[in-house]
């Protein structure tokens, strides 16, 4: 896709570009100087920066002129989508299983599920007839409001959270209820779904500008980098995992007070809170040697770890990509170990940046296991699966 430039590379089929900014505030601008240009595009804002993703590639040029004229710069190296896979010996079932669990929409392909509002992993399912009888070693965490929950809660739930749940071919899904930020009013358009999360109806491009815009001033005030995100007719605001508990933010902040600010704006400029479409999810995996299969993943995702001590989270820096989590598994397990899981990532990175990835993958213990067109599958240390796919 050469026209869109050199800011641009196409990861899943979708032209993407990272600008560096040096506020929210900065980023708003840009934001709402695409939404003059094209109503289709994802806007991602984060404090160091904006993800832009285009439907019509034929924008690229402008988008780029905007940033440029912002001061602000793209960096190609920023890029990367993170998917999530399952074989299966039925496709088809396990697609009617996670649909109404994650509140996806079928894929382009009609085989997959993805995201409608372009937030969460792509879940892809693709055909399988290896057996594989025993518990797999990572599962999805999911968390929906307690109301959607219950709606679509697929059979008694198990585990010793009572929240675990199994497709036909034993895949794993936590399916937990979140609730009320709190009790106070000042809060009520928020769920507490792991993040603290808001997502606003808007009416306009202009409603959805300034909301963005009033949304990164707040946050800037208060020294909260918080997560803005902008689709068609709607501004989801997050706090990112835990980061509304003072434990996990680490700043001198009530995070209360900044969502009683955001609620304020948002409401004052006629934005209208759907409370069902909160949603976060995060991938688990169990590792004998958490220590180990944790410094992979970090390296090979390029992810950050979690500042408090205990936590074994693992996170993307500007947090667009999902989190990890890594719990122990009892290393007498062995024959559980030597299976391979249903479940892996894909990880999609621009093609000239990929082997930098899978050099570092490789340093932090991964093992390469096959490689075609593109794609190369690797192991980490005690065979769960990454496949790096090269991006245009």
């Amino acid at each position: 896709m050469t026209e869109t430039g050199t800011d641009w590379r196409v990861l899943d089929g979708v032209a993407t570009a990272w600008f560096a900014a040096p506020s929210l505030t900065a980023g708003a601008a840009l934001a709402g100087r695409i939404g003059q240009l094209t109503g289709t595009a994802a806007v991602d804002l984060r404090a160091s920066g904006v993800r832009v993703r285009l439907d019509a590639p034929r924008h690229a040029a402008a988008v780029s002129a905007a940033a440029r004229d912002a001061g602000l710069a793209a960096d190609p190296a920023a890029l990367q989508q993170l998917s999530v896979v399952v074989e299966s010996a039925d496709p088809a079932a396990v697609r009617r299983f996670w649909q109404p669990v994650l509140g996806y929409a079928p894929g382009p392909d009609g085989a997959g599920l993805t995201d409608p509002l372009r937030r969460d992993p792509a879940l892809r399912i693709r055909a399988s007839d290896q057996p594989r009888p025993l518990r797999h070693r990572v599962h999805l965490d999911v968390v929906r409001p307690a109301a959607v929950v219950e709606r679509v809660r697929p059979g008694a739930p198990s585990g010793p959270y009572g929240v675990r749940h199994g497709d036909p071919d034993g895949n794993e899904v936590d399916l937990v209820p979140g609730g009320a930020l709190g009790e106070d009013p000042a809060t009520a358009d928020w769920q507490a779904v792991f993040s603290a999360m808001a997502c606003y109806r808007v009416g306009s491009p202009a409603q959805q500008r300034d909301l963005a815009a009033a949304v990164a001033a707040l946050a800037g005030d208060a020294g909260f980098p918080l997560l803005v995100d902008l689709r068609p007719g709607l501004v989801v605001v997050d706090s990112g995992k835990d980061q509304w508990e003072a434990d996990a933010h680490g700043l001198a902040l009530d995070f209360t007070a900044l969502a009683a600010d955001v609620q304020a704006a948002a409401r004052d400029l006629g934005a209208v809170a759907d409370p069902e479409l909160p949603r976060f999810a995060q991938l688990f995996l169990d590792a004998a040697d958490v220590a180990a299969v944790r410094a992979f993943w970090a390296a090979a995702l390029g992810y950050t770890p979690d500042r408090r001590a205990g936590a074994t989270d693992i996170h993307d820096p500007r947090r667009l990509d999902p989190v990890l989590v890594f719990q122990q598994l009892d290393a007498a397990e062995t024959d559980r170990r030597r299976q391979r899981n249903r479940i892996h990532a894909e990880l999609a990175v621009p093609a000239d940046h990929a082997r930098a990835r899978l050099a570092a993958a490789v340093a932090a213990g991964g093992r390469p296991l096959a490689e075609q067109a593109g794609r190369v599958r690797i192991a980490d240390p005690e065979g769960n699966e990454l496949v790096l796919v090269s991006g245009a």
